[in-house]
């Protein structure tokens, strides 16, 4: 994470962090979140050599994402209980192939660029979990669990009430 955060600051992006050993980064750009999106991954593709999927939000995108929570009712455990976060909105067909992976107690919601899963059993066995980890959605997407969500906000407000400026995460 030290190499990334190296990276993304000597590409002029500002205010760097990373949130555990995980991938997640909080920075702040005036470009658009797709453009930091491509931009990250282009860098660390040649810098890194690791061809990876990069979906990038912002600060108030996360925290409609937190707001939203529909599936807050019934998830119990944060750790269980995922985003996915799509570059895009998923094709219709795309989206019924997830509804009907949802399995016994699981609980899927689609919502735009975002896909919320309740994994009551565990995300190990889960089709569902292992249809929302693959590159099977048709567009780059990233999944993360509600503990790490929530992070990445408060971090991401942190970061904003600090130098009042939009962040992109």
């Amino acid at each position: 994470m030290p190499d990334l955060r190296e990276l993304l600051s000597a590409a002029g992006f500002g205010d760097v962090r990373t949130y555990v050993q995980s991938g997640n980064v909080v920075l702040s750009s005036s470009d658009s979140p797709s453009k930091v999106a491509q931009t990250c991954a282009e860098l660390i593709a040649a810098e890194l050599g690791l061809e990876i999927d990069v979906v990038a939000r912002t600060r108030d995108e996360l925290a409609g994402v937190v707001r939203r929570d529909p599936l807050g009712s019934v998830a119990a455990n944060p750790k269980r209980y995922q985003v996915t976060f799509l570059a895009s909105e998923l094709e219709p067909e795309t989206v019924r192939r997830i509804e009907t992976a949802a399995a016994g107690k699981e609980r899927v919601h689609v919502a735009g660029r975002e896909v919320y899963a309740w994994h009551p059993d565990g995300v190990g066995r889960s089709k569902l979990a292992t249809l929302l980890a693959g590159r099977r959605l048709g567009v780059p997407a990233t999944a993360r669990n509600w503990t790490t969500v929530t992070a990445l906000l408060a971090l991401a407000d942190e970061e904003r009430g600090e130098r009042g400026a939009p962040v992109g995460a």
